[in-house]
């Protein structure tokens, strides 16, 4: 796999912050590995331990980038894939480009209702699809767990005396448990929630209970910059992330890092930094790549 680990960390100059005082740092975790950038490597890497080269089942949308990821770590490390992907209308349509990498990975995809995929935590589920797949190593979806939790609290040793705060945008809350965990005593993590809801408070909760015992490090959320939901933009934050690239020439992946970049300038403008912070944005992916098949492969 050879991870590039720890990842790369550098200083950015951008006057929105440097006229408050704050230096920005971006945290490259998009380059830990071209097919499991990122969290998701970190998340994934002691799940995939565990399962110990069984078949991986795990839960994802049409768009999933864990999916995608999970898929990618069974062809690379020859173990079986399973995706339960949302939405049974998918079943007979031709698959999208994120969904036919899943399938030219090896991952055996299975379209489930909305109703059902909703209560895919339930033992009834469960059941059901332990029937069907066999002996499986059951990851959740977005690939949030205790071992996934464990897993990110390197993100924070790395950055142990390199920032005052450590931002990450949050989908499912894991890598955010794992980071807080991980930075030492006067650091402290930020996570910029992408899906509303008002439920990623105590999915962290829960998952530092469950990896670490209690509560772990100091780490707070700032809901403000959904921007309409999961997946979903504005005119503004388009227009912020192509500016941040033309600035520094980095690609913005839109669905986490856009909105991660968006908060901090935001909260820099708002002066809720003190001057001479260090504020490390963690990059946790990259805009995708152009897909491996075109997007009519079929299931």
């Amino acid at each position: 796999m050879r991870p590039r680990l720890p990842s790369p960390l550098h200083e950015v100059h951008d006057e929105r912050f440097a006229r408050h005082g704050v230096r920005l740092l971006l945290k490259r975790d998009d380059l830990i590995h071209p097919d499991l950038p990122g969290n998701k490597w970190r998340k994934l890497a002691l799940n995939l331990e565990a399962a110990a080269g069984r078949t991986v089942l795990t839960f994802g949308g049409a768009y999933s980038n864990h999916l995608r990821a999970t898929a990618a770590a069974g062809r690379l490390l020859g173990f079986p894939t399973v995706g339960v992907v949302r939405g049974d209308e998918l079943a007979h349509r031709p698959l999208n480009p994120s969904l036919a990498r899943c399938a030219a990975d090896g991952m055996r995809l299975h379209f489930v209702d909305r109703t059902t995929y909703r209560a895919k935590a339930s033992p009834e589920v469960l059941e059901g699809l332990l029937s069907l797949f066999g002996d499986v190593e059951v990851i959740p979806e977005g690939g949030s767990n205790a071992l996934a939790a464990q897993g990110c609290t390197a993100l924070g040793r790395e950055l142990a005396g390199e920032a005052d705060v450590a931002a990450v945008a949050c989908g499912t809350g894991g890598t955010l448990a794992g980071l807080a965990a991980g930075l030492t005593a006067g650091q402290r993590a930020l996570g910029v929630p992408v899906v509303g809801g008002g439920f990623l408070a105590r999915e962290v909760e829960r998952l530092q209970r469950e990896a670490f015992g209690s509560p772990a490090g100091s780490w707070s959320l700032e809901e403000r910059f959904v921007l309409g939901g999961y997946a979903r933009t504005t005119p503004a934050l388009t227009a912020f992330a192509d500016g941040f690239e033309d600035r520094h020439g980095l690609p913005v992946e839109r669905v986490y890092v856009a909105k991660l970049l968006f908060a901090l300038t935001a909260l820099a403008e708002e002066e809720a930094f003190a001057p001479g912070t260090r504020v490390a944005a963690v990059i946790t992916g990259a805009p995708d790549p152009p897909s491996r098949q075109d997007s009519s492969v079929s299931r």
